[in-house]
């Protein structure tokens, strides 16, 4: 199960597909975060999803909100997926400890070793303001993104 609404989210430090780290709380008190986990790169659900983040990255990306995504995959596999497909947000690799972050958040799948499709956003104060999760194969409904962005960025 993933953490929960109203939880403090799991604080960590992963690596970009540039391998510059990353650290969660460096974004308290100045940004919401939308957090992605899914399962692999260069996996048609997984790309279709962040096609529709880089399509309308001005919708989950802006002053108010930073999008990362998590997967664990390596960082060179983020390099090369990113620069193939145009990806500009962070892409996180949870490589190891493997899944780390993944299990912190309640959405790693032990039998299969990837992240399930989890979602979070979280506030300025890094409180968890949404939660979902999906299996590999279902697809995310995005909405439910933009309306926990909207109600964490009034």
């Amino acid at each position: 199960m993933p953490i929960e609404v109203g939880a403090e989210a799991p604080d960590f430090v992963l690596k970009d597909q540039n391998n510059q780290e990353v650290r969660l709380s460096a974004f308290r008190g100045r940004r919401a975060v939308l957090l992605v986990f899914y399962p692999l790169a260069f996996t048609g659900t997984c790309q279709g999803e962040l096609h529709e983040v880089r399509d309308n990255l001005d919708v989950y990306e802006n002053d108010d909100v930073q999008v990362l995504t998590v997967s664990v995959d390596s960082v060179y596999s983020h390099k090369v997926w990113a620069d193939r497909e145009g990806y500009r947000f962070p892409m996180l690799a949870d490589f190891w400890p493997h899944g780390g972050v993944a299990r912190a958040y309640g959405v790693f799948d032990d039998s299969a070793g990837v992240a399930n499709r989890g979602t979070f956003v979280i506030d300025k104060t890094g409180v968890v303001r949404f939660a979902e999760m999906s299996s590999p194969g279902t697809a995310r409904d995005q909405q439910g993104w933009r309306k926990a962005i909207a109600e964490v960025t009034v």
